[in-house]
């Protein structure tokens, strides 16, 4: 997702900058917080996947000031994410803490040819051959 300012300029929605995350705390309730991370997914990554229930980014729009874009909403089993965060979601962050949600999925990442933990579940992973 990409937003675009008055001079046509792209800016990523999941790059650097702010981002306020709403989790849930061991009493039942929602906790809102704002962070300062490299990406969407390092944010994420602050807290217990589990936990979370949005990340938006902040932005500021010229004519309204701050505005918030969300990237993640997740509620059960349904998972909403913006294709610049899943590109960098990894095999183990989704089997780790995401596994009973609608990502989980293995023939997804047969079809990405995801072979550890550390290949990315939703862009296609380079294939090595040997040599013999």
């Amino acid at each position: 997702m990409n937003f675009f300012n008055k001079e046509g300029k792209g800016d990523d929605m999941c790059g650097e900058g702010k981002y306020r995350v709403i989790t849930k705390c061991q009493a039942g309730f929602l906790v809102t917080s704002v962070v300062d991370a490299t990406s969407a997914m390092n944010a994420l990554r602050r807290y217990k996947m589990k936990a979370v229930h949005s990340i938006a980014r902040i932005k500021n729009v010229d004519t309204i000031g701050d505005y918030e874009f969300t990237v993640f909403a997740r509620s059960g089993k349904k998972v909403w994410i913006a294709e610049a965060m899943l590109s960098e979601m990894t095999v183990g962050d989704i089997n780790q803490d995401l596994h009973n949600t609608a990502l989980y999925n293995q023939y997804q990442y047969q079809a990405v040819n995801a072979k550890t933990w550390a290949d990315k579940a939703y862009v296609m992973n380079e294939v090595e051959e040997m040599v013999a």
